[in-house]
């Protein structure tokens, strides 16, 4: 077997591998944020037998079946082809430059029930905005403002603040400064075991 041949052999096997990976890992994330093939198929309009096909390898998927089912699962097409490099823990970051200079860095490799980001939000008008999903926000540096229905409050280095994002929010810079922020988002109902919120000064001793 020539060079040329072997290559395009190793090819060949590298692509029916990744193939191979492709259903299960479907599965997993579906399964994973607590989704019934009946509810997917509503969401991204591909038939339930499909999907069925799909998770269980005895259909390929394509690019119009991959690409609704990363915008329904919120990931990026490549978290649904590509598996993570074998044998290596570490998390290799991709920061995401975002609109009017804000920087979003995705920390967990896999999605699962929670997603986890750090992000540095540049100076930005307040929009609120709705949509399903629960949130957590923890300060690490600069001040964040949170507008949160008819309640707007200031969050320091250190500070928690979590909400239910069916509720009309808004996030970023409390002042002229950016602010960073570790950003956790999970589906609505998931909850933080540790909860906190803004300081309040302490009430003084009694006399």
């Amino acid at each position: 077997m020539t060079t040329a041949s072997a290559q395009a052999g190793s090819g060949d096997a590298e692509l029916e591998l990744i193939l191979d990976a492709i259903g299960p890992r479907l599965r997993r994330l579906r399964r994973d944020r607590g989704l019934t093939l009946d509810a997917l198929a509503a969401t991204t309009g591909i038939s339930v037998s499909t999907l069925s096909r799909v998770e269980s390898g005895v259909r390929r998927p394509t690019l119009d079946l991959l690409i609704p089912l990363a915008r329904a699962h919120r990931v990026a097409l490549d978290q649904l082809v590509a598996a993570p490099a074998s044998g290596d823990p570490r998390v290799h970051l991709r920061p995401l430059r975002k609109e009017r200079g804000s920087v979003l860095v995705p920390l967990t490799q896999y999605p699962g029930r929670v997603r986890v980001f750090k992000q540095v939000l540049a100076p930005r008008e307040p929009e609120l905005v709705t949509h399903e999903g629960y949130e957590w926000l923890y300060v690490l540096a600069g001040r964040l403002r949170l507008v949160l229905g008819e309640r707007d409050v200031t969050l320091r280095p250190g500070e928690v603040a979590e909400f239910d994002t069916t509720e009309p929010h808004w996030f970023g810079p409390a002042d002229a400064n950016a602010v960073e922020i570790l950003h956790l988002f999970g589906p609505r109902g998931d909850q933080a075991v540790v909860r906190a919120g803004p300081s309040t000064p302490a009430a003084p001793p009694p006399s």
